[in-house]
């Protein structure tokens, strides 16, 4: 009679020893996927052309011990800006648009307006693995300020969001020391002329509350921060991205303009040297109303979960442009390892929370996210 019992026992002992802890759940701590978005394309960090800027200009020389990314950003900002000096009222340009030309041509003392700013920088920061964007903006009042613009917007991944960055001025602005996105630039003008927000100029943030320029006669005049946030009133994104690299080639494509739809733009017109712009009749504008399109994340990992028993199959994707690789550590550990787009993790009968974050070919890393397993 007491063989059953001890039978039952030894049984009992090899279930256990041979079960293993099974994962109940999978805790995402990562960002959803927003959606389509309305850019079309984005620069190849593979083209030869980037390398031949990189080797020619050098401007990493300015960067060299500096590990803050934002101010990395700011630093190749400041030198594009004391490299090209300002010169608005020229019959003709050199460089047909090319912005190794008109580094070239800038070195040797040629002026330029915003528009070959705006070239450069899109091209000197894409360079580095810093997505960029190009904008034309304007004030657009009937009656009043109207002309046009060309600036940049950055993503910060230091910040995890879009800034806008003008590269002629040197400039930024920023409400509580966050810089502000072309589209909060213009919100902020219109709410209260700017009341909150401050204009910083170089790589120092020094605030100003006004900078000089040259007008067409040649005589400086001090332009106010809320002239220039005025500039922003009116806001147009190339909805094609690789401007540096398939210049000339994609030229017909860079006229294809984002603007954001709300209750100004639909009551406005926006006016360009006193008529309306150019874009309304050759109907180049895409009218976007969903501002979280236009604002997209390129940092963010995006994650698919799954789990059986002990194992739990990880699946990572990204819009991050010219993405390399992810990158994935356990809490508590220093370094981080390359691991491709997917990975199986094991549970060891313990929580485990587990980092993964993406990065692009240039080596710039973006937003860190996590997973737990339970």
């Amino acid at each position: 009679m007491k063989l059953i019992p001890y039978l039952f026992c030894c049984a009992m002992w090899l279930v256990a020893c041979n079960s293993k802890p099974a994962i109940t759940g999978v805790l995402v701590d990562c960002p959803r996927d927003t959606g389509a978005i309305p850019f079309t394309s984005f620069e190849d960090l593979t083209s030869p052309k980037f390398e031949s800027l990189r080797t020619r200009f050098r401007p990493d020389t300015v960067f060299h011990d500096e590990q803050d990314e934002f101010k990395r950003i700011l630093l190749l900002r400041s030198w594009i800006s004391g490299i090209i000096k300002i010169s608005d009222f020229e019959p003709d340009y050199p460089g047909q648009e090319y912005a190794d030309r008109i580094l070239e041509a800038a070195l040797k003392g040629q002026g330029f307006h915003c528009g070959h700013y705006m070239i450069v920088q899109n091209a000197v920061m894409n360079a580095y693995g810093y997505v960029t964007r190009c904008i034309g903006a304007g004030a657009g009042v009937k009656n009043g300020e109207d002309g046009h613009h060309g600036a940049n917007e950055i993503w910060s991944n230091t910040f995890h969001k879009w800034f806008l960055s003008d590269a002629k001025y040197d400039h930024h602005f920023e409400k509580d020391g966050i810089p502000l996105s072309a589209l909060e630039v213009r919100e902020e003008y219109l709410k209260n002329k700017g009341k909150d927000v401050q204009m910083v100029k170089s790589s120092s943030r020094n605030v100003i509350t006004s900078d000089s320029l040259k007008d067409e006669a040649g005589k400086w005049k001090h332009v106010s921060k809320e002239a220039f946030m005025q500039t922003f009133t009116w806001i147009a994104w190339e909805a094609s991205n690789d401007r540096f690299v398939h210049w000339p080639d994609n030229g017909d494509a860079l006229a294809n303009l984002l603007i954001y739809k709300d209750e100004y733009a639909d009551n406005n017109t926006w006016i360009w040297d006193g008529r309306p712009h150019w874009a309304y009749a050759a109907n180049r504008f895409t009218r976007i109303d969903d501002k979280n399109a236009i604002e997209w994340n390129p940092d963010n990992v995006l994650v698919n979960t799954a789990h059986e028993k002990d194992k739990a199959t990880i699946k990572l994707s990204s819009r991050m442009p010219n993405l390399k690789t992810f990158q994935m550590k356990n809490a508590g550990d220093s370094a981080w390892q390359d691991i491709g787009d997917a990975v199986v993790l094991t549970y060891t009968g313990q929580p485990e929370k587990i980092f993964f974050r993406p990065v692009n070919l240039a080596g710039v890393t973006g937003k860190e996210c996590s997973i737990t397993l339970q």
